[in-house]
């Protein structure tokens, strides 16, 4: 990997952390489908002016009832889910909880598409429910039972991720980049309109809130896409997925410095397991 394709590896890594900082200042003052409508709504806009600039075609209207589903399994039911489980959660478990997306998106190639599951990837997957475990804490203390519901729900997002990342593989072939994810956040935005004009908050939030929004909007999602869809065209899906190794720790970083978050000595060692069932389930599909 030449040292600018790492650079924006290390970008995109500390961009995709900060998204959980933002949701967790944003989701207790907006609600999370009010903020989430905002995250792909903004982002769709953005996206879509970027092509306007560029005077590319927008062409999703022929897949329009896959981009509805792209966009509630990769992106609506997730994010709200993870905006959920935030309002319990710090911004670093959430991030750490969010690692374990690739050992989900196997379970669900297994289930769905029939694909080997190797050995090494079995060995991830019991791996990565045992760091699980640790980092949730079960067992260990009184605190455990209050988070386990909303760490279930961030699980519940990483398996929509990979049932959204099977579905991409499968019915979105030799689509533009672009495309997709103009496609996605348009879908995400529909599925999520009518529920957020039911929860628009009482209170006219801060002004930190609202640079909150526009920095997981126009920053962790139409530009972190941009970013993403860049790397795989340079140095391929592979070399991209390395950024899930990144990302758990600049979410427990920005985490520390702006929420004086701390995280349990317990859950560092279960991000170890996480991160170990990651390359074994990654280097599994080879």
């Amino acid at each position: 990997m030449k040292a600018k394709d790492f650079t924006t590896l290390l970008l995109l890594s500390a961009i995709w952390g900060a998204s959980f900082l933002f949701v967790r200042i944003g989701s207790p003052l907006l609600g999370p489908i009010v903020l989430i409508e905002l995250r792909v709504g903004l982002a769709f806009l953005a996206l879509v002016f970027l092509t306007l600039i560029k005077r590319d075609k927008i062409a999703i209207w022929h897949k329009k009832g896959s981009y509805l589903l792209l966009g509630a399994c990769n992106a609506a039911i997730p994010f709200c889910l993870i905006a959920y489980a935030e309002l319990h959660l710090s911004a670093g478990l959430a991030a750490i909880l969010n690692t374990t997306t690739p050992m989900m998106t196997a379970i669900v190639a297994r289930l769905w598409t029939k694909e080997p599951f190797t050995t090494k990837k079995v060995i991830g997957v019991v791996l990565g429910i045992v760091g699980v475990a640790i980092v949730v804490g079960l067992g260990s203390n009184s605190s455990s039972a209050s988070i386990l519901f909303p760490a279930l729900l961030s699980l519940l997002a990483t398996l929509f991720y990979g049932i959204g990342g099977v579905f991409s593989a499968r019915h979105f072939k030799g689509e533009k980049p672009l495309d997709m994810a103009i496609g996605q956040q348009a879908g995400a935005s529909l599925v999520l309109l009518p529920f957020s004009l039911l929860t628009i908050p009482k209170h006219f939030p801060s002004p930190t809130v609202w640079l909150s929004v526009l920095a997981l909007a126009l920053l962790c999602t139409a530009f972190a896409y941009l970013l993403y869809f860049g790397l795989i065209h340079r140095v391929g899906a592979v070399k991209t997925s390395t950024v899930t190794f990144l990302v758990p720790i600049f979410g427990v970083l920005w985490g520390y410095l702006f929420l004086a978050e701390s995280i349990p000595v317990q859950a560092w060692f279960g991000l170890i397991l996480i991160l170990l069932s990651v390359a074994l389930v990654l280097r599994g599909r080879k």
